[in-house]
């Protein structure tokens, strides 16, 4: 396995900037590749407009949420996420539906030696609930982690009203451990959250191989 701390130089730079993917489902061709700097007229209208289903999730931020998904603010949280990702502690990726932009894969909080561990959350256009999109990538991503990037455990935390969500972890194989109470500072409340988590022996083959044999998605 390509451990993560290779990817400040050398020939291992691309982990990172892999393309994950298609894995086919109902609504179309998923693929899960990395953001990119052009993304920002498409990232601020989808932010914008699924502000009613996205705000009861994610966390507290400052000024309106027109304000900070504005299109100016891509280029900046851009870099951000770029320097990160070259420091080998997060991977940011656009969520891809028949080579069209429908939502985002992050995993982050990448740790390395005894522990290689990492979380994982993913957001999806509205317009695009219930066709198994989120599922296909979270499992995309799980193999890439487990896979490329060497890591042993991904971490997943949801509301317990969230259950669209956790509906996607548990299909891709991740198990419950327990209550965060008071986890999260959400739509300015200090929401519980679920615990859910996934390790590398919990999978008997692989994630996607795991969500074709349920015939939840195709090559």
């Amino acid at each position: 396995m390509v451990g993560v701390l290779n990817w400040l130089g050398g020939p291992h730079t691309r982990v990172w900037q892999s393309t994950l993917g298609p894995l086919r489902t109902s609504a179309g061709a998923v693929t899960v590749r990395p953001i990119r700097s052009r993304d920002g007229a498409i990232w601020s209208e989808l932010r914008t407009r699924n502000e009613k289903t996205l705000v009861p999730w994610e966390p507290t931020g400052i000024g309106s949420w027109v304000q900070r998904h504005h299109r100016s603010q891509w280029g900046p949280l851009y870099s951000a996420l770029k320097s990160e990702a070259r420091r080998g502690t997060v991977l940011p990726y656009v969520i891809e539906l028949d080579g069209q932009y429908v939502g985002q894969l992050t995993v982050g909080n990448i740790q390395r030696g005894a522990v290689r561990s990492a979380w994982i959350g993913y957001w999806i256009d509205s317009d695009h609930f219930g066709g198994g999109i989120a599922t296909a990538a979270v499992a995309l991503g799980v193999d890439h982690c487990f896979g490329r990037v060497g890591l042993h455990r991904l971490d997943a935390t949801v509301q317990p009203a969230n259950e669209a969500s956790q509906a996607v972890l548990k299909k891709v194989g991740f198990r419950t451990e327990g209550l965060l109470e008071r986890y999260m500072d959400v739509d300015s409340r200090w929401r519980d959250h679920l615990l859910f988590a996934l390790t590398v022996e919990d999978l008997p083959g692989t994630a996607v191989e795991a969500l074709v044999r349920s015939g939840r998605a195709s090559y």
